[in-house]
């Protein structure tokens, strides 16, 4: 028999184990699950522990459950969202460096263009807010501090940009980032100050190919930095 899971949130253990398997490929998008019941005896916990778990798995449309029918998994690269993306980077308690290095593309890509339409869209409350922000990072004392405020940067410029949908991105990021802010700690560093500076001028200025060559370079150096910091 297996060992009983651990009371204390129980229902995220559960969710944890299911959805690293199905992650995994252990299941085959359309096959069945075990029964609820099933699940709650091979795992030591209760039916309501396994519910739980079951509809988060919905959620995140990693499964599909049908009432009088068994739980099917779903295939994740055709009906998963970017929620997915933070359970595929942390899997097994570790990083998966190929996932990273994909995440990091899209937002160097996406954040260069938002710098590019921030350039011509911003106000000048938001180029006031970059310029700020470019400065605090050039005084700042240490590596975990620059941190917060690089998020605060690429959040102002990606309001800035006026697109609604990276907006909406950079939400399900900043939930990574700040839920594993130690793993991510090469992101920013007190010594990329000038680069902030650099891309918080052209946008004020509202010069868009520099801006975006601007934080292509941030980004690109910030990429660089935290792969070179992974095991």
């Amino acid at each position: 028999m297996p060992p009983a899971t651990k009371r204390a949130l129980v229902s995220d253990q559960v969710f944890e184990r299911l959805s690293a398997q199905i992650l995994a490929g252990h299941y085959a998008p359309g096959e069945k699950l075990p029964t609820q019941r099933a699940l709650a005896a091979d795992m030591g916990v209760n039916m309501a522990s396994v519910r739980e778990a079951v509809k988060r798995l919905e959620q995140l449309n990693l499964v599909e459950v049908r009432h009088g029918d068994a739980m099917r998994v779903s295939d994740w690269r055709t009906d998963g969202g970017l929620d997915v993306a933070a359970h595929l980077l942390f899997a097994a308690g570790g990083v998966d460096r190929s996932m990273m290095a994909a995440l990091l593309e899209a937002r160097r890509l996406m954040l260069t263009e938002a710098a590019r339409l921030a350039a011509g869209r911003r106000t000048s409350d938001q180029a006031a807010g970059l310029d700020a922000l470019a400065s605090r990072i050039a005084d700042t004392p240490d590596a975990a501090a620059a941190q917060l405020l690089d998020l605060a940067f690429m959040t102002e410029l990606v309001e800035a940009s006026g697109n609604v949908v990276f907006v909406l991105i950079l939400n399900t990021v900043r939930r990574i980032y700040l839920e594993n802010a130690e793993r991510l700690a090469a992101v920013a560093a007190p010594d990329l100050a000038p680069l902030y500076a650099r891309a918080a001028e052209a946008v004020r200025d509202g010069a868009a190919e520099r801006a975006a060559g601007a934080v292509s370079k941030l980004a690109g150096e910030q990429e660089q930095r935290l792969m070179a910091s992974l095991p």
